[in-house]
């Protein structure tokens, strides 16, 4: 019955969520254990560990011969990082940006954005792709642990300290023992392939079922679910007032799902590019990632308004990507 499949999905997406979470934890305790300031963690470590089920999904896909899905749901997550992940916690809290400054990475972010769609016309993605996509991931690992090495100088740090915006990263204890940061991310490592079998082998049975093709259902159905855990993180912050945490894990999370996870997955197996991600969806994740410039460059606010423009327009963008691909 396709009630047991999505419960089963739903089970699969429950131990990515817990999975994810736990990874986070052991990953962000340890990056400041070492010492590494909380921009930096949220921007690498946190953006790499609420990132980490779209790998696994991806992965899986590709491996159970269904590599539109692989696709869909990062080009997908990363239009929904924008538009709902920002969108809601702006509804909730607002988002004051007055004092962030994440231009450099935002630009990154898009300079990313632009050299995977050009990729995308030269699909399907082979390792060639994937080189390049992960020649510019380790540039900005590298600029990342260049910022890392200055903060740690620039504050007389010799040797492991805990930096004083550690309270801005949800699951930051400096009192955590060695042992339960490498429970936590054992835990984590294991529960995630485990979760994104599930859902992956759920979601293609779903798909099939309602006459959808898998690349749509990783565009909508997979790619929320794979978004819950940059979702939380970035409520918690808006709550907390920490604009700047919140931008920087959406930008960090849609950079390595960019770079990362298709640049890694397309060593596994090629990827095809179906012509409707070509017509619309990449031009949508583009055109979302733009939105941000005045927030990015001239400090607006994510006031009610915004909240409500950018969760109507996904809203929008999820009906229309499944009543076209029923069609």
């Amino acid at each position: 019955m396709l009630i047991h499949e999505f419960l089963l999905a739903g089970l699969g997406l429950v131990i990515l969520l817990l999975a994810g979470d736990t990874l986070v934890r052991g990953a962000v305790n340890l990056s400041l254990r070492l010492g590494i300031p909380a921009m930096i963690v949220s921007l690498t470590i946190v953006a790499f560990g609420t990132s980490a089920p779209e790998l696994l999904i991806s992965i899986s896909a590709i491996l159970d011969g269904v590599p539109g899905l692989a696709l869909g749901n990062v080009v997908g997550s990363n239009t929904a990082n924008i538009l709902l992940v920002l969108g809601i916690p702006a509804l909730i809290a607002g988002l004051d940006t007055s004092e962030c400054d994440t231009r450099s990475d935002y630009v990154f972010m898009i300079g990313a954005s632009v050299v995977f769609c050009v990729l995308a016309f030269f699909a399907p993605f082979t390792w060639w792709h994937g080189l390049i996509l992960l020649t510019g991931l380790f540039y900005m690992l590298g600029n990342a642990a260049y910022s890392a090495r200055c903060h740690r100088r620039d504050n007389g740090c010799s040797g492991p300290a805990i930096p004083v915006e550690e309270e801005e990263l949800e699951g930051a204890d400096p009192t955590m023992r060695w042992w339960k940061i490498i429970l936590y991310m054992v835990l984590g490592l294991i529960g995630l392939p485990l979760g994104a079998d599930l859902l992956v082998d759920s979601s293609v049975i779903i798909a099939r079922s309602f006459g959808v093709s898998e690349t749509a259902i990783g565009l909508t159905l997979v790619a929320v679910g794979t978004s819950l855990p940059e979702l939380a993180t970035t409520v918690m912050a808006a709550l907390r007032r920490h604009a700047e945490v919140a931008l920087g894990n959406v930008i960090g999370s849609n950079v390595f799902n960019l770079l990362a996870i298709i640049g890694i997955s397309s060593f596994v197996g090629p990827i095809p590019v179906v012509p409707e991600i070509l017509r619309f969806d990449l031009w949508m994740m583009l055109g979302a990632s733009l939105l941000l410039i005045p927030y990015v460059y001239w400090r607006w606010t994510f006031g009610r308004i915004t909240g409500i423009a950018f969760t109507s327009m996904y809203f929008a963008y999820v009906a229309f990507v499944l009543i076209g691909s029923a069609a």
